[in-house]
């Protein structure tokens, strides 16, 4: 056999086990084996496997068969594409069969003939690539239509408030209306900002993007509007400022509301004039813009505070649109993570396929500060550090309020090992086998703490 496969073997004779690892590990398989079925559960979220052999009887029922088929029913439940064959005695034939109708693949009679196992473990590990080979073309497929369905190609979401959005970018893209996009850090603004432009009538010129939170004051005019050779000491040469560069196109004004009140003033009377000067000289430029500007801070409430202009506010909001936090759209996480996943294993050529429910649950479940760009990082890391071709809830570490912080000053033990536990895991950025050894743990060890403390 010239490409080995990755068996779980569950019997509960260990002569048995151990005469069927020495021969498959002959053919270049790597075999699992484990006595205790009880244990599937475990070894099935921790590993994947091309073929699973299953006895179907073990000590508390030596005949009937229900065990077998009870785990079966479990194992099947849990992944449909699992390729198990069942061991059975040779009086069990018709259970075998009954086996085959529930789902298994194949059935092995005991003793067997180690050509006839052989044969069948080989035709089961092709049987499971065709399976992955299924699903790959499966994953393509509905990636490729939630693609088309998308109105909006780099924003990916179907939920409600992200649909309320999309339709307002519809509305307004086409217009030449000042657009103002509030949203917290990391929820996608520039996006927003990109998707109104390419759905504008000025999508075939130029989309600026302007960090205000970027630039001095002493630079500012400059960046803006451009300035003229020995304007300054360091102005070695003429330079186009953003508003020229943006000319029959789209400005994006990011972080608008970091401008001080002077630097306020001056972007004003550029919007109100639509001409620009450069810095050293005294001809005004024409300047045909779309000016959309993005912020996470309260402009409203910065007016009342006398912080920023309330006649620069109605100058750049005449439409407001609000981008919504990821914890208020739960429901496109799953959708995302997918996405980010994709990126981010070809990016690194990792062989991860999906991630356990329990790792979406936790990934539901947490409050997201840091919005789409939090979650965009933390399935990065994810990729780089796994272990498995199934990203586990073990895999996302939150460093959250409200969460168990890395120096406790209680002495109770619990909590003092869970603070060891949060910090070494912490210290090595998730990287369990380093984490474990910083602890004197195994990784097994490791994994039942991060289990029993729920992280």
């Amino acid at each position: 056999m010239n490409e080995g496969g990755k068996i779980l073997m569950i019997d509960d004779d260990e002569d048995v086990l151990l005469a069927a690892k020495m021969l498959l590990k002959k053919y270049g398989h790597q075999v699992i084996i484990d006595k205790n079925p009880n244990k599937i559960p475990f070894l099935l979220n921790n590993d994947t496997y091309d073929v699973i052999l299953l006895d179907m009887n073990f000590s508390k029922d030596t005949t009937s068969g229900k065990e077998g088929f009870e785990w079966l029913k479990q194992i099947k439940e849990k992944d449909p594409d699992a390729v198990v064959i069942m061991i059975t005695a040779f009086g069990d034939v018709e259970m075998a069969v009954r086996a085959l109708k529930e789902g298994a693949t194949d059935f092995i009679l005991k003793p067997w003939q180690n050509e006839k196992l052989i044969a069948t473990i080989s035709t089961a590990i092709k049987l499971k690539k065709s399976y992955n080979e299924v699903d790959k073309l499966r994953k393509a497929k509905q990636m490729l239509e939630e693609q088309i369905s998308q109105p909006f190609r780099d924003i990916i979401g179907t939920s409600q408030p992200i649909k309320e959005v999309f339709t307002l970018i519809d509305k307004v893209a086409a217009t030449d209306a000042n657009i103002l996009i509030l949203g917290e850090n990391g929820t996608g603004k520039e996006l927003v900002a990109r998707a109104i432009h390419q759905k504008s009538l000025r999508k075939d010129n130029s989309f600026v993007s302007v960090d205000m939170g970027a630039i001095t004051e002493t630079l500012f005019e400059s960046e803006l509007f451009g300035h003229k050779k020995g304007a300054f000491t360091d102005a070695r040469e003429n330079r186009t400022g953003r508003f020229e560069l943006a000319n029959g196109g789209t400005l994006f004004l990011d972080e608008i509301g970091n401008l001080s009140m002077p630097l306020q003033s001056k972007l004003l009377s550029a919007l109100q004039s639509r001409q620009i000067t450069h810095v050293g000289s005294n001809t005004p430029i024409d300047v045909d813009i779309r000016l959309i500007c993005a912020t996470n801070m309260p402009l409203h409430q910065m007016v009342d505070e006398g912080k920023f202009r309330q006649d620069l506010l109605y100058r750049i909001n005449t439409v407001e649109i609000r981008i919504p936090p990821l914890c208020e759209r739960v429901d496109d996480i799953p959708m995302l993570a997918n996405h980010f996943l994709n990126f981010y294993t070809k990016k690194y050529h990792k062989e991860i396929i999906s991630f356990s429910p329990e790792a979406i649950t936790k990934l539901k479940k947490y409050a997201w500060p840091g919005n789409v760009r939090e979650l965009q990082h933390a399935i990065e890391r994810a990729v780089i550090m796994a272990d498995s071709p199934t990203l586990q809830d073990s895999d996302f570490l939150f460093n959250r309020k409200g969460s168990p912080s890395t120096e406790s000053d209680t002495l109770n033990l619990d909590d003092v090992e869970k603070a060891a536990v949060v910090k070494a895991i912490q210290m090595h950025n998730g990287n369990i086998s380093k984490a474990a050894d910083e602890l004197g743990l195994t990784r097994a060890s490791l994994y039942r703490r991060m289990e029993k403390y729920g992280l």
